[in-house]
């Protein structure tokens, strides 16, 4: 029986920076009421316009965003407790819509290695995630190249190899495709699809492309 990974009850969120006491200026109402339980295991597609809230929800779920009211749990963790952040997000790792936003060094195998070096994993541990995340995306054999020489759908899937690399349990993408080519996004998605079936990670998939 799967176990439920990401639960929103209620949620609601609206952006700060509006000034009560100018009369129209209020605050959107971006996310109302959102109830959602996404299981352990499952591929989740959230589709919606721009503009539909749709990148908030994704940043409610490993605690980017806290939610104005509701709730939001994260493997039965309320992403509202600081002290358990970290938990959080080594729970649901996030991957964006601009991947050259998200890659940090000027080779592949470095890049993925990043996150892991920051939290201290062991040096054999780093090499073997390393390996592992990048054969998951079909990109060992870029593992020494330059990221900014290679096309936007093998960067997209660099930057899940990073994400990759820290072992989550659950993968959100937030438009992770927008940027691409029909080349790229075949490729992405693939990976994505491969991951879902071949690795039994939960994946979340924000977009706004019907297909």
């Amino acid at each position: 029986m799967s176990s439920t990974i990401v639960k929103t009850e209620g949620l609601t969120f609206s952006y700060s920076g509006f000034d009560s006491s100018i009369p129209g200026d209020v605050a959107p109402v971006v996310l109302d009421g959102v109830d959602l339980e996404i299981e352990e295991g499952s591929f989740v597609a959230v589709l919606g316009h721009n503009g539909s809230g749709k990148s908030t929800l994704a940043k409610h779920m490993n605690a980017i965003l806290l939610p104005s009211g509701g709730k939001v749990w994260v493997d039965g963790i309320d992403t509202t407790d600081e002290s358990r952040l970290l938990q959080v997000r080594s729970t649901v790792g996030m991957v964006f819509q601009n991947p050259d936003n998200q890659i940090v060094a000027n080779v592949v195998e470095e890049d993925v290695a990043f996150a892991p070096e920051n939290l201290g994993v062991p040096p054999e541990e780093i090499r073997a995630r390393v390996d592992e995340s990048l054969k998951m995306v079909g990109m060992y054999e870029f593992r020494e190249h330059a990221p900014h020489l290679l096309s936007g759908g093998q960067k997209q899937r660099i930057a899940i190899a990073g994400v990759l690399a820290m072992k989550p349990r659950c993968i959100v993408l937030d438009e992770p495709t927008a940027m691409l080519d029909p080349r790229g996004r075949a490729e992405v998605l693939q990976a994505i699809r491969c991951l879902n079936r071949e690795q039994g990670v939960t994946v979340v998939l924000i977009t706004h492309h019907m297909d």
